[in-house]
């Protein structure tokens, strides 16, 4: 199974976000059907921890680990993080081009927990990608097939977007199916 550890922002964040994302050019150019690959609303997360493939014999192992993370920070906090999606980016050039949405508020706490995270699955000898933790959301792949000006500017108005205010409040184990329909199965939560 190919795994990920997960938060996802509440539906009224997406349908914000998602509202400003229709106004980009990238968004006019999926609409007028440029093959440009927008995230799915339904799928926008922020990935603490990309796990890889993972033997399923070992997956009540990965829950007790995270289940124990979880338990860690909620006992080291008063509430749960309180975030809004704002600003943003663009990872790559040409067909690996990606624009992104960053997170404001809290983030120092999303830190502690993917370091808590990596910390449970390394002392239980579960595999992770050791990668610097980056905060972000994706939200549109449009690759080399929209004009790189129509990026810059699509980048330059995602980096003036704040959204509305939410809590973090529940971490999750998610399993991804590649392919041209993406899905995302949700295998277990943790209060947060």
């Amino acid at each position: 199974m190919r795994l990920f550890v997960a938060v996802y922002p509440p539906i009224d964040a997406v349908t914000h976000l998602g509202a400003q994302v229709a106004r980009l050019r990238i968004g006019a150019a999926a609409a007028a059907g440029t093959n440009v690959r927008l995230a799915d609303p339904a799928h926008l997360h922020l990935t603490l921890a990309f796990l890889g493939d993972v033997e399923a014999a070992r997956l009540v192992e990965m829950e007790s680990a995270l289940g124990l993370a979880a338990e860690w920070f909620r006992d080291g906090r008063d509430a749960s993080p309180r975030l809004s999606l704002g600003g943003g980016g663009r990872f790559g050039r040409g067909r690996f081009t990606v624009l992104w949405v960053d997170l404001r508020g809290d983030v120092e706490a999303l830190h502690v927990l993917a370091r808590l995270i990596r910390s449970r699955l390394r002392h239980a000898r579960l595999p992770h990608d050791d990668k610097p933790f980056r905060p972000h959301l994706t939200v549109a792949r449009p690759g080399d097939r929209v004009d790189p000006a129509d990026i810059e500017a699509d980048r330059a108005t995602l980096d003036d977007y704040q959204g509305p205010p939410w809590a973090a409040t529940e971490l999750l184990l998610v399993s991804s199916h590649v392919g041209p329909r993406p899905r995302y199965d949700r295998l277990a939560a943790w209060p947060l």
